[in-house]
């Protein structure tokens, strides 16, 4: 047959057949309940899509064009589809950054992320911060001698860079820059982002110790000098990981990080520069969560979004380009069962890639335990190698361009980001809008609603609150050194070899703002000021603390992760697993299906199922359930036999071990649950439990742990 008549031979069915035939195949239930899904932003999606959905869309043009929701790349370059793999380089000290560096950038990694710990963020040497904020999460530093180390044989010139440089920037920025002179190399080759931030630690930790006026300040200088100095280099940068981190969905990261641009556009509008000198040196962050079509939607809608921003600003079609980085979200990895989250990150990376970012992280599989080892970061490094190489997704420009469902998607998301970015916006902006806590409790709605459905397990994380494996041994995090004492050491011994003097006038011009910022704070570095030296003298004089309430940053497992921890506890006190006793009854055909559902559902909150053998009559079950030890006590076995079975076997039970709890698999109507409960049935567990308030009190009544 001619390939090209093939499909001719088959009539198209009309969607109004396909329905038809769907509904058939329901047997009777509701097309919209069964086919029809609500998102946590109040999207509808439907089963399936077709041309007529996207039919009155506006046209976008293609890869390359604005507003640029299909990329901001021409098909025709080469380099289209590539992105850069930039994993994050968390070491505590300057040698093992130095060490893992050369390894990781020798083995497929491309771009220099630079993670330096909380107290350098927040411009403080090690003498002022606290004990757990010194390389608990990222680098420790202090003088530009410790960077030098951390870099050395690193070209700048030719390696792009990440750098979240906290909410004051410039002492991050300074060093480098200062560490770029020394090293004989030029600015003007610098390329990627070392980005500042108030925002982000603000929601974070609710407070800043200086004002939003001083960071503003201090990112127009940066953003300045990079215009003139560094203009491949991005200064600003705007992320939206802590949304998604907090619990939030889709519609308010991008929102909410829309809002926080156009706060730090307006600030530096404010102070002078111009829109294509502000949004050129802008740079975004967003978290990938599981959706894998949400998040691939989300990363393209806020390319169109950003677009028509800047132009309503006046920005150019080159001005409007926005510039993506994208971490796997922390939000969706685990403790227990570590190694799934391997599988976790590959998809959230796919979705990442597709969305077109420019460059990404893929958090290593054990990040929610302990800092990333040279193998946990090999995975996943090699996770973005194989997407790349094996799956061939950096050959192709906007891949899921075209698809009905993802241009529908990406559409539906961006008008109901924009709603609330308007809403916003009519508050006053983003920082009035967290004042009057707006923001917080949008993202606390959604953690909320997220929260319950993990509970009841409608949202199922594997080996946590679903399929969990009892006898797994958790990876545990190493012990911390002492590693506050010895930077104080290092401090103290550093400042005993340098003269104040030497950078006392660079730091006086600083602070008194009567020279270039960038240069001063630089040559200050270079004289052997400390981090905490140039931010104390930016921050010179009367600052008023800038404070909110916080997000509530956290995983989407805690919940589940406590209840096992408490009951590895109990284990390793009293020498045994805390235990429940499966009282099965009858042919295994009526039994097996309850029995299952209730080791596992016990599992998930770290029991151990008590399960010998299935029994003919209530009162062999009832012995049993007694001389078992166990406190809890599941009857299981079929609806038909439980009028029979349950009362005579909840009452022997009761009799013999008042304090016995007894719980029925299954969800009986109401008159057979008040008979049952009369007989001494506690409770039930069923489908619809919220198995974490269940396991919680039931962990509470056993002793297992304490409110």
């Amino acid at each position: 047959m001619n390939k090209d008549t093939l499909f001719t031979q088959f009539p198209v069915p009309t969607y109004e057949q396909w329905r038809e035939a769907a509904e058939k195949s329901l047997k009777g239930a509701a097309f919209d309940a069964k086919l029809l899904t609500k998102t946590q932003e109040g999207i509808i999606r439907q089963p399936i899509y077709r041309a007529e959905d996207v039919a009155t869309l506006p046209r976008r043009g293609g890869p390359g064009g604005a507003p640029f929701v299909r990329g901001t790349r021409s098909p025709l370059d080469q380099q289209a589809g590539r992105w850069e793999v930039c994993q994050e380089m968390a070491a505590p000290d300057a040698k093992s950054f130095h060490e893992a560096a050369l390894t990781d950038l020798a083995r497929g990694q491309t771009a220099l992320h630079i993670v330096f710990d909380r107290a350098v963020r927040a411009g403080l040497d090690p003498d002022e911060a606290l004990p757990e904020d010194i390389g608990k999460d990222g680098l420790s530093i202090f003088a530009l001698e410790e960077l030098g180390e951390a870099l050395r044989g690193l070209n700048l010139e030719e390696l792009p860079l990440f750098v979240q440089s906290g909410a004051l920037g410039l002492p991050v920025f300074s060093l480098l820059f200062a560490h770029m002179k020394a090293s004989g190399h030029s600015p003007a080759n610098l390329r990627g982002c070392i980005g500042q931030d108030p925002v982000t630690p603000l929601l974070v930790e609710g407070q800043l110790p200086h004002s939003l006026d001083t960071a503003f300040a201090a990112m127009a200088k940066m953003t300045s000098w990079a215009s003139q100095h560094a203009p491949k280099l991005k200064t600003i940068l705007v992320q939206g990981n802590p949304y998604c981190e907090s619990g939030g969905h889709a519609v308010a990261e991008l929102a909410f990080s829309l809002a926080t641009g156009v706060e730090y556009i307006q600030a530096m509008l404010d102070r002078g520069l111009t829109i294509e000198e502000v949004a050129g040196r802008m740079q975004f962050s967003f978290a990938v969560s599981f959706d894998v079509f949400m998040e691939i939607a989300k990363l393209r809608a806020v390319k169109m979004l950003w677009a028509n921003i800047v132009d309503a600003y006046g920005g150019s079609a080159e001005a409007q380009k926005i510039a993506i980085h994208a971490r796997t979200a922390a939000w969706t990895k685990t403790v227990c069962d570590p190694y799934v989250n391997m599988l976790r990150a590959t998809t959230e990376a796919f979705s990442a890639i597709v969305g077109g970012v420019d460059s990404l992280h893929v958090s290593a599989f054990d990040e929610a335990i302990r800092p990333a080892n040279e193998f946990s970061r090999r995975i996943a490094r090699n996770t973005q190698i194989i997407l790349e190489q094996e799956a061939h997704l950096a050959k192709v420009a906007d891949p899921a361009g075209g698809s009905w469902y993802v241009e529908w998607l990406t559409d539906e998301l961006a008008k109901k980001a924009w709603e609330l970015f308007v809403q916003v916006e009519e508050q006053g902006g983003l920082l009035r809008a967290l004042e009057s806590g707006f923001v917080q409790e949008t993202i606390a709605q959604t953690a909320a609603r997220k929260q319950k459905d993990i509970q009841e397990r409608k949202s199922r994380i594997v080996g946590t609150n679903m399929y969990p494996n009892p006898a797994e041994q958790l990876l545990t995090r190493p012990a911390n050194p002492a590693l506050h004492k010895q930077r104080v050491a290092e401090l103290r011994t550093y400042r005993s070899q340098k003269n104040p003097a030497d950078a006392a006038e660079a730091l006086e011009k600083l602070a008194q703002h009567t020279a270039d910022w960038v240069e001063a704070a630089a040559k200050a570095a270079l004289d052997g000021a400390t981090v905490g030296d140039i931010a104390k003298a930016l921050t010179a004089g009367k600052q008023a603390a800038t404070v909110i309430a916080p997000l509530r940053v956290h995983r989407a497992a805690e919940a589940f992760e406590t209840l096992r921890k408490q009951a590895e506890a109990y284990a390793k006190k009293t020498g045994q697993r805390p235990s429940v006793f499966l009282a099965a009854l009858g042919p295994v055909a009526k039994h097996k299906a309850r029995a299952d559902f209730a080791a596992e559902f016990f599992a998930v909150g770290g029991f151990a199922a008590l399960r010998t053998a299935a029994y003919s009559s209530a009162a062999e079950a009832a012995q049993a359930a007694i001389a078992s030890g166990a406190r809890i006590t599941v009857i299981c076995s079929d609806d038909a036999s439980y009028p029979e079975l349950v009362p005579p076997l909840a009452q022997a039970i009761k009799q013999a071990a008042p304090d016995m709890t007894v719980l029925l698999a299954g969800l009986p109507d109401a008159e057979q649950l008040a008979q049952y409960k009369a007989a001494g049935v506690d409770d039930c567990i069923h489908l619809r439990s919220n198995c974490y308030q269940m396991l919680r009190e039931l962990q509470e009544r056993t002793g297992v742990s304490s409110r």
